[in-house]
């Protein structure tokens, strides 16, 4: 169904977006087909280029000549030779649900004379999602392989393809000229090693199997090509000397004879029911063939009816690609498992067997909660029906976007006999300690704090964070080594600081490790030393106090200027009534439950002897003074309220702070003066009971400097 929009659109709004969608599609192609590093998903490509077709068919003398609807892949890049196909490499036409199938075997019919109680076979095979390639065999041996490029010339990668075990070299009985067309693919167990290889030397990880197909196979080295585990399923052919088959069926089956692999899950349909069947049959199997498809081609069996169907401008009449729904799978559950993050929250995650959703290859999705799991929302109401998530599942995997993958639904109807209700923790899997609920909370955390190895590996991490210490060299793959190494551990965080020290007196030195030498390790030290001097607010951030994040961080070192006289209100602030617990309630932006973090921190003995450990080896620098040091109001405590006429509350909070003025949200004796406008109520009156000065708007601005028409 067309776009509702497009019957309203004026000529010109049709030619805006015409160009708005080939400027995004022709970018697509490329990236997708020359630089194998798609930006968009493949759902959002197809929609995309339906809504480019239905705009074409509701003003056709609008459409372009390079028309996005009329082109197949994208121009060769120039790292290869081009040459050009022999015949074209056509792409398909998309279906997408069961109405779509009746309608293209409705098509076929008509266009073949046929009723419905003719006999129309289809043949139906699984759709590879990887990179196209075309063989040319003469006289049975292998003179060249091209891929798609944009249909009409490809880039010859001849060297390349020939290291691929599943391409012969040779062939006998076929015609003397004979193009065998398929896919090259990469499984997911050997996309899995190659990115650990990847990464074991430090070299860019592939985001999914058919972006590792497509580099591999379009390497200027053919011995890189022959290192990677490429496969290949040949179902097509392009220009041949002589007939080979009569029927597509009988063609796949000659091409297995001829030595090639061909997919062992291509059938013969003979109803668009029978071919919806096996579509939902592949698409149960989807997370258990090893490899990626995102659909299944129906391809009309007879050859000679294809000859009579033809072909379009870029795809066949006699086949169409019935697709997946692009940003959902399914798949089996393997387990849950329990992870620990830095506030000792306890998050669950799904291990999968690996399938690729929207795009990328997926092994994890997180379960959220406990209530997630038991099939109820916060408020103990029914999600999914009630249905509950087990190890063994069958289950649904979705993304959104680049979030992180979930889970939607399980399929009772495949769920073991044997399963059990899964079981949420009440200890912590790592440390043993109680798990604890706050009310409201749907979260349950570990109560071990830093004594939880896992806590303090995340705090680790956290610690050496971009906004926090940021040490060049240091990041969360090195935490992890030094986390667990025997001599040079680092577990808490002033351990980082004495790592040039132990080195030094250790005789397995860092330089002698895997992955570090000399020049490595002094660099590490001089990158660590760098840091001792920190500003506050970053020490502050650095720290993964819960609640407390950068602005906040920042308020209280603005606020306090000096790490000791923060520390010092903190170490006095020995209740919620105590006039340091309350001024630290004072200041704007913070909140009760910021500040119980923050003193409860401080206050417990090892936390507090893990931060003064980290302090002493460190320079921690005042927090500077914004604005004029001269200002009158810098270093005093002002306090907003009311409705302001002559600026909003944020501007007043901004510009105050600018002058170096300390903002608070509450009026205390401490508190030097009151900003109010109409309607202050309660904070007018206690400032005029402790005395503080009190001023209107234009009395605010003229102390400042700042006239009612600057």
């Amino acid at each position: 169904m067309a776009d509702p929009t497009i019957s309203s659109f004026t000529k010109q709004q049709a030619i805006a977006e015409l160009a708005r969608l080939a400027d995004i599609l022709h970018r697509a192609n490329t990236d997708y087909h020359t630089n194998d590093a798609p930006t968009i998903s493949d759902a959002e490509y197809d929609r995309l280029k339906q809504r480019n077709l239905e705009i074409e068919q509701a003003f056709p003398a609008l459409k372009h000549a390079d028309s996005p609807t009329d082109r197949v892949g994208a121009p060769v890049s120039d790292t290869f030779t081009k040459v050009r196909h022999a015949q074209r490499m056509l792409s398909l036409g998309n279906a997408f649900d069961a109405p779509d199938i009746v309608e293209f075997d409705q098509r076929i019919r008509k266009f073949l004379g046929k009723n419905e109680q003719d006999h129309l076979a289809y043949s139906a095979e699984p759709k590879i999602d990887g990179l196209s390639l075309s063989l040319r065999y003469e006289q049975g041996k292998l003179v060249q392989a091209l891929t798609r490029g944009d249909g009409q010339v490809g880039e010859n990668v001849t060297a390349n393809a020939k290291t691929i075990a599943d391409i012969p070299h040779e062939i006998s009985g076929a015609p003397d000229i004979f193009e065998v067309r398929g896919e090259v693919y990469m499984s997911h167990a050997d996309f899995q090693t190659l990115n650990q290889r990847q990464e074991a030397r430090g070299a860019k990880r592939f985001a999914n199997p058919r972006n590792a197909a497509a580099g591999s196979l379009r390497q200027l080295d053919s011995t890189i090509t022959a290192s990677r585990p490429l496969l290949f399923f040949a179902y097509a052919w392009g220009e041949i000397s002589a007939p080979f088959a009569d029927s597509q069926m009988g063609a796949i089956n000659q091409l297995a004879e001829f030595g090639f692999s061909t997919n062992p899950l291509t059938r013969l349909c003979i109803s668009p029911q029978e071919l919806i069947a096996h579509y939902q049959s592949i698409e149960t199997q989807r997370a258990t063939l090893g490899y990626d498809i995102d659909g299944v081609v129906y391809k009309v069996n007879e050859l000679s009816d294809q000859d009579k169907l033809g072909l379009r401008s870029t795809t066949p009449r006699w086949a169409i690609a019935h697709k997946f729904p692009a940003e959902i799978a399914q798949t089996w559950l393997r387990a849950i498992d329990i992870q620990i993050g830095r506030t000792g929250a306890l998050s669950p995650v799904a291990r999968l067997e690996p399938v690729t959703v929207g795009g990328v290859v997926v092994s994890n999705a997180t379960l959220h909660n406990a209530d997630y799991i038991a099939g109820r929302d916060s408020n103990g109401a029914p999600i999914r029906e009630g249905r509950d998530i087990r190890a063994g599942d069958w289950v649904e995997v979705y993304r959104a976007g680049d979030v992180i993958p979930k889970i939607r639904d399980v399929d009772l109807s495949k769920r073991p006999k044997d399963s059990v209700e899964y079981q949420f923790p009440n200890t912590c899997p790592v440390c043993n300690s109680p798990v604890v609920a706050e009310a409201g909370d749907s979260v349950a955390r570990c109560s071990g704090g830093m004594t939880c190895e896992a806590q303090a590996l995340e705090g680790l991490k956290h610690f050496v964070s971009r906004a926090a210490f940021d040490i060049d060299g240091l990041g969360a793959k090195q935490i992890e080594m030094f986390f667990d190494d025997r001599d040079l551990s680092v577990r808490q965080h002033s351990d980082i600081f004495t790592l040039e020290q132990r080195d030094s007196e250790n005789l397995t030195k860092l330089q002698n490790r895997e992955g570090w030498g000399d020049k490595s390790a002094k660099n590490l030290f001089a990158a660590i030393n760098d840091k001792r001097k920190i500003p506050l607010n970053r020490l502050l951030f650095s720290l993964g106090i819960r609640h407390l994040g950068e602005n906040s961080s920042r308020l209280l070192a603005q606020y306090f200027i000096s790490w000791q006289r923060l520390v010092n209100t903190i170490d006095q602030a020995t209740s919620p009534d105590s006039s340091a617990w309350q001024t630290l309630l004072e200041i704007d932006g913070l909140g009760a439950v910021m500040v119980e973090a923050l003193v409860s921190t401080f206050h417990a003995p090892q936390q507090r002897e893990m931060i003064d450990a980290l302090v002493a080896h460190l320079d921690v620098q005042d927090m500077e003074t914004q604005g004029d040091k001269d200002s009158p109001v810098t270093g005093k405590i002002v306090v907003f309220t009311g409705t302001l006429q002559l600026m909003t509350r944020a501007e007043a909070k901004v510009r105050a702070q600018a002058l170096g003025a300390k903002v608070s949200g509450s009026v205390s004796k401490k508190t030097d003066y009151l900003v109010a406008g109409p309607g202050a109520g309660s904070k007018a009156t206690k400032a005029a009971d402790l005395g503080v000065a009190v001023l209107n708007e234009e009395e605010w601005l003229a102390l400042i400097g700042t006239g009612q028409d600057s």
